[in-house]
This record gives structure tokens, C-alpha cells and sequence, in this order.
């Protein structure tokens, strides 16, 4: 088998995650936050949508970890974010995180918006 060493350009992918906390690019961050190609910000959850619409011109997806379990992102914020033309799914943190860091590393324009576990 051959194993390749990822490298990550300027982004910063999520290196762990835990109860209230996620590690990204090194450090530790508390938290609900956003991670887009212009940095990490914190991020107030479902009700926030105007954090994620700025990316609209950086980022083609954000994926949505909705915590520890998979959960439904509210009928306005995804018809707020699809009406800005960004693409959204939706799944648990941790999973958000794992996909995230695999498209990140293939170069691809995502986005992460993350509600802790």
C-alpha cells in the first residue's frame, strides 16, 4: 500500500474534536464556529446565517455538523444559504470534520460550520 503525506495549502484542517472544544490547524478552539478560506470565527449556531451568506463568493459548500448526532438544519437557514448560492449538507460534527478535511486536501472551495459535541 502507498501512503501519501497530505499537505494542506493555507487552510487549516481539523486535527480532533471533543466535548465543547475542536482542535484546528494546531489550536484549540470553544465552541460553535465557522471555518472558511478567509479564517475561523465563531459561529451563533442556526440562527446565524448572515457568518455563512459572507462566504458566498470563497466557498462552492459548507458542510453543517450539527453536533454529536445528525440532525435537520432549520427550513429557513437552508433556504437562506441555497437563495445565497451556496451549497449545504448537513451531517454530525464529527462526520462534517472527517469530509472537510478530505475535500480540503484535494483543494476543493468548502466551508465548515460546526456545532460541538
Amino acid at each position: 500500500m502507498r501512503l501519501n503525506e497530505i499537505v494542506y495549502t493555507d487552510a487549516k484542517p481539523v486535527d480532533g474534536y471533543g466535548p465543547g472544544f475542536f482542535r484546528i490547524g494546531g489550536e484549540v478552539y470553544e465552541g460553535a464556529l465557522v471555518i472558511l478560506p478567509g479564517g475561523i470565527a465563531p459561529w451563533g449556531g442556526f440562527d446565524d446565517a448572515k457568518t455563512l451568506t459572507d462566504a458566498v463568493a470563497d466557498v462552492d459548500v459548507i458542510f453543517v455538523g450539527t453536533g454529536a448526532e445528525m440532525d435537520y438544519l432549520p427550513a429557513d437557514l437552508r433556504h437562506t444559504l441555497e437563495e445565497a448560492g451556496i451549497g449545504v449538507e448537513v451531517m454530525a460534527s464529527p462526520t462534517a470534520c472527517r469530509t472537510y478535511n478530505v475535500l480540503l486536501s484535494e483543494g476543493r472551495r468548502v466551508g465548515l460550520a460546526l456545532l460541538p459535541v
